[in-house]
């Protein structure tokens, strides 16, 4: 989750889609986005990554969030399905694209498994945390772990809260996001007891976040390299806790893309880590 982030696939907003239906709190504004976004590739280019800009997907609200639709293990993808109906078109789309990229594919979700990437969190090299809640379920937990088992990787579930129901999205990495090996950055009333635990048990310390700057994605934030993150401005405590802490904080105004409750770990998917 920490280490250098060497090659990351983004993707900007597509010029139309219906943001109502994608459950949006309010429709973009296009150049703001654009702008936005070029931004934000910058910085991550500026972060020692190589950067794949994904071409927009015309109608579909949330691609732009291109760490859910596959999950990258080991030495491939995965291919998620999405419970979300507006995001159902997404994993084929980016599967294809990655593939395209060369990167490996290790196999799919079938039948009524569903999964979203942002349920799925490195709790150390050979340890998967899956969340168990309205985007991931228990069909998909036991596809993943028939795939990840054969590379030595053990899935872990976790049961998540109902909080504001199915049509609100909740992800393990709602919560709980990793700033270095033994740092991490948490939304303490919605984490599994079993998380935190499991994170005491690696010797993981805790940052915690406010209500308030939860609810501006204060939680999610993205590491570029152990010890430093990219964080969307509005979480000004968290963001002096973070650097007396002695992580390097990094800001970004993405406040188009927080619209559809997304954050910097929202907008991309990480290929290669080394």
């Amino acid at each position: 989750m920490t280490a250098p982030l060497r090659r990351v696939a983004v993707r900007a907003l597509p010029s139309a889609a219906d943001y109502a239906a994608a459950g949006w709190h309010a429709a973009p504004d296009p150049a703001r986005a654009a702008d936005e976004h070029a931004a934000f590739v910058a910085v991550l280019e500026a972060a020692g990554a190589q950067v794949d800009v994904l071409p927009p997907v015309e109608g579909l609200a949330d691609a732009c969030f291109t760490y859910d639709p596959v999950f990258v293990a080991g030495d491939g993808m995965i291919v998620l399905q999405q419970a979300k109906p507006a995001r159902a078109g997404e994993p084929p789309v980016l599967a294809a694209e990655l593939a395209g990229l060369g990167v490996r594919e290790l196999g799919r979700l079938t039948g009524d498994a569903r999964a979203d990437g942002g349920d799925l969190y490195w709790l150390d090299e050979q340890t998967l945390a899956a969340g168990r809640g309205y985007r991931t379920n228990a069909q998909a937990h036991h596809q993943l772990r028939d795939l990840l088992t054969p590379q030595g990787i053990q899935l872990v579930p976790f049961d998540l809260p109902h909080d504001q129901g199915p049509d609100m999205v909740l992800h393990l990495m709602s919560f709980v996001s990793a700033v270095s090996d033994d740092l991490a950055v948490v939304y303490e009333p919605l984490a599994p007891v079993a998380l935190l635990e499991a994170l005491a048990e690696r010797g993981v310390r805790r940052i915690p976040v406010s209500r308030e700057e939860y609810d501006a994605l204060g939680s999610n934030v993205l590491a570029v390299a152990p010890g430093h993150v990219i964080l969307f401005g509005g979480a000004p405590t968290l963001t002096a806790d973070l650097r007396a802490a002695g992580v390097e904080v990094t800001l970004v105004d993405c406040s188009q893309f927080a619209l559809g409750d997304g954050g910097p770990t929202c907008l991309t998917r990480p290929l290669l880590r080394a």
